[in-house]
């Protein structure tokens, strides 16, 4: 018999077109001699879908839909996820749709609630296992985080299925595909059954879903391999005795793949969200170029408006960099000198700062002149604007509130300074586009003369490291400086880290690429005195 997988991009709340694009991929593969199609973790739906699963409506909703889209389906049957609401208890559900009906519904059983995942808020737990036949196979259903533990998959099993059924809602982040192999196979020898793994693909809100769905036979080879990071329908062979074997795709490699998880999480938080566009400031320096690229390569040039805000002390070949690369991208570009406002701010201070030594609020002042400018045109135009900065100044706090913070979405806001660097030379072996100055330029916010970004942190191979220890993998000051890094660059890294929290919470929503952003997976107080020193 033949089994399709459809990996495909919801939009999380819109029903109707959820349940269509789900009736269409069925059609599809009913054609192509489907009989039985696999969507991904609450596909009628999206994901997640957060606080909406604390409404009765949206359950109410979610019903209505899911019966709707029963009566639709002929000539195959479809595995459907979708909240579940039965006897008082809310579940993460997937239904086996067939002849109109809704014949049989699996409840997930394992509730993931660490990093991005806070399933227990929202859902009880399932006990049952679901095993259906269909042209004399036995196949068992799971449901994400079921199969990330053995009891779910053995149970399935135990029941008497012979090929498993995983939908999955599984996000992004660098790795990740490998670890889903090896807890796979994993589940794979433990019971002897082939594994089907449908996951969902689209960005939502900070989250990527890179898509990727396989199959695994029952030795754990690869069987099958869908495409990353865009809707994929995928038409698996399954012999009489339960072996799969499908198309195989290439899968993007590790910096390929970031590039890829920020261009459609970009793109579909615009898309998803209405915007007509985006805005960005450009400085000359190497994160808005790298934001630029991504921009015009997940939107299109004509919907990307780059503008430049030379201040006194924007170095000219800053200025000749940005006029180059808006010239090879086509993009919108606008230039609005700053001076003159700069001075307009200053003298209307100027009695408040006599006798007050120049510092960092007058760079400040540059940085919201600056984003006021861009909230300006956002407000008149509507596109939204992005922001420039990197994981490693937010770690820090090189940043400043209102000013280049100061934007709707953070495209780098999970990517640290040097992966930025190795990010610009990847897309520039597609094609350049970001001309080479920019990026062999030591990097500098050009708010005072001659500052250079050294100047205030510690070299960003080092500060990388660091704030990959201490954020990602939750390593202590000893622990790192273990590894041998100075101990005076742990502690101040660690104390910047620490005491940037205020502004990290009033920061854009931004992509996550790692499995410790600042985002759902950052949750640590603004007001606390515990030093980290064991």
């Amino acid at each position: 018999m033949k089994l399709a997988i459809a990996q495909i991009n919801c939009v999380l709340g819109d029903l109707s077109a959820n349940a269509a694009k789900i009736l269409r991929h069925a059609e599809d593969a009913r054609l192509a001699g489907a009989e039985l199609m696999l969507t991904p973790e609450l596909s009628l739906c999206g994901y997640p879908p957060e606080d909406l699963l604390l409404r009765d409506g949206f359950f109410h909703a979610c019903r209505k839909a899911l019966v709707e889209l029963a009566v639709e389906v002929s000539g195959i049957d479809v595995i459907v996820g979708h909240p579940h609401e039965q006897d008082g208890k809310r579940y993460n559900a997937a239904s086996l749709l067939q002849d109109g009906r809704i014949v049989a519904t699996y409840c997930k059983r394992l509730l993931p609630n660490y990093s991005v995942f806070d399933e227990e808020r929202y859902f009880d737990r399932g006990s049952e296992p679901l095993v259906f036949e269909l042209s004399g196979i036995r196949f068992g259903i799971n449901i994400c985080e079921d199969v990330w533990a053995p009891d779910a998959a053995r149970h399935a099993h135990e029941a008497g299925a012979e090929v498993l059924l995983v939908l999955n809602a599984s996000p992004f982040a660098v790795n990740k595909q490998e670890s889903r192999y090896e807890m796979l196979r994993q589940r794979v020898h433990e019971t002897g059954m082939p594994i089907v793994y449908a996951n969902m693909v689209g960005g939502q809100d900070e989250l990527v879903f890179d898509g990727g769905s396989f199959a695994l036979d029952g030795s754990g080879a690869l069987a099958a391999q869908c495409t990353a990071f865009e809707e994929c329908l995928s038409v698996l062979e399954i012999s009489s005795d339960a072996k799969p074997s499908g198309k195989m795709f290439a899968l993007p490699d590790a910096d390929e793949g970031i590039y890829r998880a920020l261009c459609l999480g970009l793109k579909d938080y615009i898309g998803k969200n209405g915007f007509p566009g985006v805005l960005l400031g450009l400085s000359g320096g190497i994160d808005s170029a790298l934001t630029l690229a991504i921009a015009v390569d997940a939107l299109g040039k004509d919907r990307v408006h780059a503008v430049m805000m030379p201040s006194p002390y924007t170095a000219q070949i800053s200025l000749d960099d940005s006029r180059e690369m808006v010239e090879i991208l086509g993009v919108r570009y606008d230039e609005f000198p700053i001076a003159p406002i700069l001075e307009s701010y200053l003298e209307t201070l100027k009695a408040s700062f006599a006798g007050l030594a120049q510092d960092a609020t007058e760079e400040n002042l540059q940085a919201r002149i600056r984003g006021n400018l861009l909230m300006a045109l956002s407000n008149k135009l509507g596109s939204l604007v992005l922001t420039t900065g990197n994981k490693s100044e937010m770690s820090v706090g090189y940043a400043t509130l209102y000013g280049d913070m100061s934007g709707g979405f953070s495209v780098l806001k999970d990517v640290g300074k040097m992966q930025v660097y190795r990010l610009a030379h990847h897309r520039n072996k597609h094609g350049r586009v970001i001309p080479e100055r920019i990026i062999t330029r030591p990097p500098s916010a050009e708010l005072r003369p001659d500052q250079l970004d050294q100047d205030s942190l510690p070299p960003y191979e080092v500060l990388d490291a660091i704030m990959e220890c201490y954020v990602e993998k939750n390593l202590s000051i000893p622990q790192i400086i273990a590894f041998g890094f100075a101990e005076a660059d742990v502690r101040r890294v660690v104390k910047l880290i620490r005491i940037s929290e205020y502004k990290r919470r009033q920061a854009a929503v931004g992509v996550r690429i790692t499995e410790r952003s600042y985002g759902k997976d950052w949750r640590y107080p603004i007001t606390v005195r515990y030093q980290d020193d064991f």
